[in-house]
């Protein structure tokens, strides 16, 4: 896997994780909205794990956020 792809990942994660934190929830809050576990939140939030499209639009939905927030420079 190319150095850029892990890179990327990592923003992603921490993204999710500040998103998480400023909407004042747990991880465990942000799995119950989503239906996701607390292990499933851990891995995407630290890159151990890639969310679906499916996961990031819920994400998104869930932390009040425009899914390209997840990506855009910007947003985070």
């Amino acid at each position: 896997m190319p150095d850029w792809v892990r890179t990327r990942r990592r923003e992603i994660g921490a993204r999710i994780r500040a998103a998480r934190l400023r909407a004042g929830l747990t991880q465990i809050q942000l799995g119950d909205r989503i239906g996701r576990d607390i292990r499933t939140i851990h891995r995407w939030e630290y890159a151990q794990r890639v969310p679906t499209l499916e996961d990031l639009l819920l994400l998104a939905d869930a932390l009040g956020l425009h899914p390209s927030d997840l990506f855009d420079d910007d947003a985070a």
